[in-house]
């Protein structure tokens, strides 16, 4: 009977280690094109070389800059267009008599994916955007910039204004009647 290993050996598991080894298969070529249909394929092949290639990597690489940027620009105008400074505009355009005596009805966007010009910063109390409406009877560009003077001010409609195809600019801001953008609830809490 051979001897135990004692309490510090590693013969005990050198030997049963031994007896786990699992035989190796030797890797096998990629097949070449020439070669014929592949009839068996073992999972443990080489791999097929990739051919790296500068050439098709620099012309991908201005491609895939202009469908991000192109990407960016169209989430940000569709951010500015669902806004409520937009809806507000809008809506306060439809029910301007100066907006249907010249649009008409069934003020819109002019385009079907419209394009809001400007800067529409309410963090920093500025606003200037500027788009395209239509109505049944005409179209035209709607322009609104309204600031903020102060850090916990109110914004301050400074120009609204509704430029149509023809060259005439109206201004839809009466200065007899109230700012049709004020909050009045909130100036009559304060």
């Amino acid at each position: 009977m051979p001897p135990r290993p004692g309490p510090g050996s590693c013969t005990g598991l050198r030997f049963t280690f031994r007896s786990l080894r699992i035989p190796r298969r030797t890797l096998i070529a990629a097949p070449n094109p020439d070669d014929g249909p592949l009839l068996t394929r073992r999972s443990d092949r080489a791999l097929p070389t990739i051919p790296s290639s500068r050439k098709t990597w620099l012309k991908t690489l201005p491609v895939f800059i202009s469908v991000i940027t192109i990407s960016a620009l169209a989430i940000f105008n569709y951010q500015k267009a669902s806004s409520s400074i937009v809806n507000a505009t809008l809506y306060a355009l439809r029910t301007s008599e100066i907006g249907k005596r010249e649009l008409g009805e069934q003020i819109y966007f002019r385009d079907k994916f419209p394009w809001i010009w400007g800067e529409m910063n309410q963090l920093h109390g500025r606003i200037d955007v500027s788009f395209g409406v239509k109505g049944t009877k005409g179209k035209g560009i709607m322009r609104f910039k309204s600031v903020r003077r102060t850090r916990m001010g109110y914004f301050e409609t400074q120009e609204w204004s509704l430029e149509l195809e023809d060259g005439r600019k109206l201004q839809l801001l009466d200065e007899r009647r109230a700012d049709p953008f004020k909050n009045t609830t909130l100036q009559a809490e304060s």
